[in-house]
């Protein structure tokens, strides 16, 4: 019997809130050692613990999901697997290279181009320049960025930095490939073809690898196992039709979150709908209020409606005509809206929010769930039922 190619055993993660802040490079902790000098030691805060005894093994040739609600601990997961940031307590063993593609803008050089990031990355690996010449070409076709080659990647869009990352992460071969919920920055096309490159990485060549999704579609077309997450623990390892059923009636249940934080400085205080059910065709209400840390600029901002299985059907686009929204501690931003004639089919819908400030950009999708009836009229005909009507029902005017 083959030993795992990968054996986490006791993990666990804490970090600091507040001041006490976890310094998990060097440049960190010499930032903090500098900011700190002639200063008392603060009183250390309250802390947070990202993951707890996480255990697991994983196989040679496994295509494992990794499944929860935002805030499960998967990122942080993926991040220690990846060795970028230091378990608290615990021990993980690698048996092999690992690539990872973890969150936009962590592992390419800003100031490189997308053909010297190439070469780089494969250096990190271990691999010679003349195994990544052999894949250079193939890499660029798949990234579909040959007018941007000799560009550094700092000027490259979201999708043109993914595509970048994705292709030289798959086809530089590693023996463990790691890939969060970053493809999400893709269009759909790109997506299907990442893919199908991840099954083919791992069933035709026989790659371990770790995928995170709320995709639930995605994951159970590729993964023959899932790991779901919970608070920072496992709640579930194996089958993935009973560990996606045990998570779909998992995000059904209303969040107790006051303040649900995107990113460092961003905080989603309310996402609500009224009605909430609503029915189909008839008028829905909404309101969204944000938070901030800090003052920063509200670039983009849009709810996204998602089904049960991690299909994005539907957005409110919320961006303001004239430009950006400030934001700040004592300027919160805040929107309601009415929508005439909801057109969604009966079922239950994840509420997640795209939000894009200054500083960053984030993706999320459990902040608020929605549930639809069907619309019922004295003297008309019965709806079809909801499986085979789709998810979005038209208004028309007919003559017969």
């Amino acid at each position: 019997m083959s030993k795992p190619i990968i054996s986490v055993r006791g993990i666990s993660k804490q970090y600091r809130l507040g001041s006490a802040k976890s310094q998990d490079t060097l440049r960190d902790q010499l930032t903090h050692w500098a900011k700190n000098l002639g200063k008392e030691q603060a009183d250390a805060s309250e802390s947070f613990w990202a993951l707890r005894d996480v255990c697991f093994d994983v196989k040679p040739g496994e295509v494992i999901g990794v499944i929860g609600r935002n805030g499960a601990g998967k990122s942080t997961l993926l991040k220690v697997l990846s060795q970028i940031t230091e378990p608290t307590e615990g021990e993980i063993y690698l048996r092999g290279r690992l690539a990872s593609l973890l969150e936009v803008g962590t592992g390419f050089h800003q100031e490189l181009t997308g053909r010297e990031n190439i070469f780089l990355n494969g250096v990190i690996l271990g691999m010679t320049q003349a195994e990544v010449r052999a894949k250079f070409d193939e890499i660029v076709e798949f990234a579909e960025v040959g007018k941007f080659l000799d560009t550094p990647v700092k000027r490259y869009s979201s999708g043109m930095y993914v595509r970048l990352a994705f292709a030289v992460a798959a086809h530089l071969e590693p023996e463990i490939l790691v890939v969060d919920e970053v493809l999400a920055v893709g269009d759909a096309a790109f997506q299907n073809k990442c893919l199908g490159k991840m099954q083919d990485v791992a069933k035709n060549r026989g790659r371990t690898v770790l995928f995170v999704s709320h995709n639930m579609a995605a994951v159970q077309a590729l993964c023959g196992r899932i790991i779901h997450m919970g608070g920072g623990r496992v709640l579930g390892d194996g089958n993935p039709d009973a560990q996606i059923a045990a998570y779909l009636g998992e995000i059904k249940k209303p969040r107790t979150d006051t303040a649900v934080p995107l990113g460092k400085i961003v905080e989603c205080r309310q996402l609500e709908f009224s009605p909430n059910p609503s029915v189909s065709g008839q008028p829905l209400e909404f309101t969204l209020e944000l938070g901030a840390k800090q003052r920063t600029q509200l670039i983009d901002c849009a709810i996204l409606i998602y089904s049960v299985y991690g299909q994005r059907v539907a957005i409110l686009d919320l961006r303001k005509p004239t430009g950006q929204f400030p934001i700040g501690p004592d300027a919160p931003f805040r929107c309601t809206g009415r929508i005439k004639h909801f057109p969604l089919v009966e079922g239950d819908y994840r509420v997640g929010l795209f939000m894009n400030c200054s500083e960053y950009y984030s993706d999320y999708h459990d902040l608020a769930s929605l549930t639809v009836s069907a619309a019922t009229k004295e003297g008309e005909l019965a709806p079809y039922a909801a499986h085979f009507r789709g998810l979005v029902e038209l208004e028309c005017d007919v003559k017969f």
